[in-house]
């Protein structure tokens, strides 16, 4: 059974920090991309971070500099390091596979978990 589930979320001052965790099963996580997205109220989902099979990462420009994704195949679990966090942070987070191997951006995933919302106060 495909499934994620994340955790780590909560609510946080400006500056502070969070990690998400991301465990999956259901596929062998160790030669899949993964990803980090997030969704705000009233906007679209965004891919935040992506990393492939062997921990090559890309970041969107807004968390650059801030965040880090990681991962430990054994425990295929994702991690998403947020650190320096802004009011703009605040959405709802959640992971998913990107790929077999590299990440790619047209990747289709049909089981979402149910997130872990970030809330960020200023």
């Amino acid at each position: 059974q495909v499934q994620v589930v994340e955790s780590g979320g909560g609510l946080v001052q400006a500056g502070g920090s969070l990690r998400l965790s991301c465990t999956a099963s259901g596929w062998p996580f160790a030669d899949y991309a993964m990803g980090w997205f997030r969704q705000a109220p009233g906007k679209e989902r965004e891919r935040v971070s992506c990393i492939s099979w062997y921990g090559g990462s890309t970041y969107a420009d807004f968390v650059k500099g801030r965040f880090t994704i990681s991962r430990d195949n054994a425990k295929s679990t994702l991690y998403l390091q947020m650190n320096s966090l802004k009011p703009e942070d605040t959405a709802m987070y959640y992971c998913a596979p990107q790929g077999r191997g590299l990440c790619s951006s047209s990747y289709r995933f049909d089981y979402w978990g149910q997130g872990t919302q970030v809330t960020v106060s200023s």
